[in-house]
């Protein structure tokens, strides 16, 4: 600490006491100690402010106006947002970690099996145990469901046993369980924000995880999920779960409200609402003008039929198809006579889905 040129005059207090012998020669204010005589120069007299603070760079005569300063108006003020996610911190390095980790191609821990990236040793760890080894330590009490992480256990016990919904966007009052779902939202579907380019198509994406697996899956090629019943690949374990649910056990749980028709997938109930009952067909050839009630029969269309493309041969009978199911279909039934769509009413088996679903509609169904 910066101490005075001044020596401190040492004099008889006139109320006889001996604690102040200490005494400044610019106001005579007295001091018991040599020290408090020093600060009081330095800070009264030479404004001296040796105690900055570190969040806001002011300054000050003492610590504890410097401790009293930072508990007042620092603590729990998240005064630095990420640009990106709306996310806010208390202090600029917490924010440069959030970004490192989330926003940056952070290539220090990659995981060797899907490629996907963590800003931690723990965090990879954690995902090969729960995401590729399958270890599920954690059980719901209520309904007996096994997880892989603590918080995903209490995020469903939150939401499926308590059903709450503690986060309401102030736009459109849709509610969420969590607040990165609320600003996920609102940055998407308010916002229409797409802040992931992909650098070798320049496609754009809402969120990190999905440029990830466009990458893994469109321009790698990779498709490190296999069907143990069917050996169909795919990129995303989700889809994978889907096929299961969908094609080896028969699970619809969406049905339609106005024909009671049911569909494995939500996505799928909704085409079927559009195309049959509204009568909707959004997509037109530009060189046929026929209409399609989903972009994939449109591309597909015209790439068989005006294009001409028969891309996919049999390497057995080298017959030729324009679609890749078609393909793969043909050497399933035809060379490798395989028929994996079993009823589950009687276990006849089928080569083809649409085999079962009419066998199930004609025989069990009346």
């Amino acid at each position: 600490m910066y101490k005075s040129d001044r020596q401190p005059e040492e004099v008889v207090s006139q109320d006889n006491s001996s604690d102040k012998k200490y005494v400044c020669d610019i106001c005579q204010e007295k001091f018991t100690l040599e020290s408090s005589l020093i600060t009081h120069q330095d800070t009264i007299h030479e404004k001296q402010k040796n105690y900055t603070c570190d969040k806001c760079e002011n300054k000050f005569d003492f610590r504890s106006h410097l401790s009293r300063h930072q508990m007042s108006v620092h603590k729990s003020h998240k005064d630095f947002t990420c640009k990106k996610c709306e996310r806010k911190f208390e202090n600029k390095s917490s924010l440069l970690n959030h970004k490192k980790i989330f926003h940056e191609v952070f290539e220090n821990y990659l995981c060797e099996r899907c490629a996907k990236r963590f800003g931690n040793k723990r965090s990879l760890l954690i995902h090969v145990k729960t995401v590729h080894e399958g270890c599920k330590d954690y059980i719901c009490n209520e309904c007996e469901k096994n997880f892989g992480k603590k918080s995903h256990l209490l995020r469903h016990q939150e939401i499926v046993h308590e059903g709450r919904k503690d986060f309401t966007c102030d736009k459109c009052e849709k509610k969420f369980t969590r607040k990165p779902s609320l600003l996920y939202h609102q940055k998407t579907v308010h916002k229409g924000r797409k802040d992931y380019a992909c650098d070798n198509c320049e496609k754009k994406f809402k969120q990190k995880s999905s440029l990830l697996s466009h990458q893994k899956i469109v321009h790698e090629g990779r498709k490190d999920f296999a069907c143990d019943r069917c050996e169909k690949k795919f990129g995303i374990k989700t889809d994978l779960l889907r096929h299961q649910k969908t094609v080896h056990e028969s699970c619809k749980d969406f049905a339609c409200d106005k024909c009671e028709k049911k569909f494995g997938l939500k996505s799928h109930l909704f085409n079927h609402q559009k195309i049959v009952h509204e009568s909707r067909k959004d997509f037109v050839c530009d060189k046929c003008e026929i209409n399609f009630g989903q972009k994939v029969q449109l591309l597909r269309h015209q790439r068989i039929r005006h294009d001409g493309s028969n891309d996919y041969a049999c390497d057995k009978c080298e017959k030729k198809f324009g679609i890749q199911n078609n393909l793969k279909t043909h050497q399933k039934t035809v060379h490798e006579d395989r028929k994996d769509f079993a009823c589950n009413k009687c276990e006849k088996k089928f080569t083809q889905k649409s085999g079962l679903f009419h066998h199930q509609k004609t025989v069990h169904e009346g």
